[in-house]
């Protein structure tokens, strides 16, 4: 589950910051802008370091509520902020699926025989 959903948030990492870029044309001032990119920035390369720990997810699906909410200043952000969302769905869906038969296929290799 890590790879993906470190995937994804590295995509957002991207997304943000191209959108921080489209959102100075606007009236806001530079400040404010690179403030609440940057943050968002941050958490999603810090989120990639913490996939392993209890509440991660759970900080992830914030991001993608924000990066969907971040379209009320760049309207694309509706739709790229969607489709992110969707992606981290999948990442954690599938990824807690692969992670489930990676156990099972180690388990079953560590209870066969060793063939000699």
């Amino acid at each position: 589950m890590r790879t993906l959903c470190a995937s994804t948030l590295i995509g957002e990492f991207f997304v943000i910051g191209f959108a921080g870029l489209v959102a100075m044309k606007g009236d806001l001032s530079q400040a404010v802008v690179w403030t609440v990119c940057g943050t968002g920035m941050l958490l999603s390369v810090l989120l990639c370091g913490m996939l392993s720990r209890p509440g991660a997810v759970q900080i992830g699906w914030a991001l993608q509520i924000g990066l969907v909410l971040s379209g009320l200043v760049v309207p694309m952000m509706f739709f790229l902020g969607a489709v992110f969302a969707g992606l981290w769905w999948c990442s954690v869906h599938y990824g807690r699926r692969i992670d489930d038969i990676k156990a099972r296929w180690a388990a079953a290799q560590s209870e066969a025989p060793a063939e000699a």
